[in-house]
């Protein structure tokens, strides 16, 4: 397995910065279902700067947000702090979390566990299946196979799945995995998948446009 690399946060632009405190679209869907459920115990699995921690400790779920990165660990506990929030933060590797077996009843990892390799995202989804409770969910996201990342030729490959980003910004260097179908569904041999849903998403950049495509899963133990 590669070593595992986060975000450099001193590199994301100034005029992208806002984009990291905004919930993504997906989580206010999560939230209405985990809460329906009765779930209470959940885990920002790669917290970046908090946005879900705090969106999800704001309606009273019991939070705990994760990170490789010291910096986006302290950003979360500090705005969970500025808020009167109770947020646990702890820093670590994904491949190896700090919590016992069966701790949540919903873990949330958008666009974290593919900065890795194969057999990396192998070992998270290990992970997470153990700190999973029985009959809890998880939700996370993998780059496609179909995105521009896959297929740009200047990016090493490093096994079958696999590139090292050489984009200039915060993922400069950081593995990512892409996925297909049967990959996921392999990923998830231990868990009842859910929805798998393969979105789209345009960008206008530079004078013209681009698309990056994400796999979005939801998995139950």
């Amino acid at each position: 397995m590669v070593e595992s690399k986060g975000w450099d946060w001193n590199n994301v632009p100034e005029n992208e910065k806002n984009v990291w405190t905004e919930p993504a679209i997906e989580s206010y869907y999560l939230l209405d279902r985990w809460k329906k459920k009765g779930y209470k115990d959940f885990l920002d699995l790669g917290c970046g700067m908090g946005r879900h921690s705090i969106q999800f400790a704001k309606a009273g779920f019991n939070v705990r947000c994760f990170d490789i990165e010291e910096e986006a660990v302290k950003a979360t506990t500090d705005w969970a702090g500025r808020e009167g929030l109770t947020v646990e933060g702890k820093i670590g590797d994904m491949l190896n979390l700090p919590y016992p077996d069966g701790s949540f009843d919903t873990i949330f990892s958008r666009n974290v566990i593919n900065h890795t390799d194969t057999q990396g995202v192998i070992k998270a989804i290990s992970e997470i299946y153990r700190v999973l409770k029985k009959s809890g969910e998880c939700y996370f996201s993998l780059a496609s196979k179909a995105t521009h990342g896959f297929k740009n030729t200047d990016w090493p490959l490093i096994d079958p799945n696999t590139k090292i980003c050489m984009r200039e910004g915060p993922e400069y260097g950081v593995p990512h995995y892409f996925a297909d179908y049967d990959g996921i569904y392999d990923l998830a041999k231990d868990f009842k998948v859910e929805m798998i849903y393969h979105v789209e998403n345009y960008y206008e950049q530079f004078g013209h446009g681009h698309s990056s495509f994400h796999y979005h899963v939801l998995i139950s133990k």
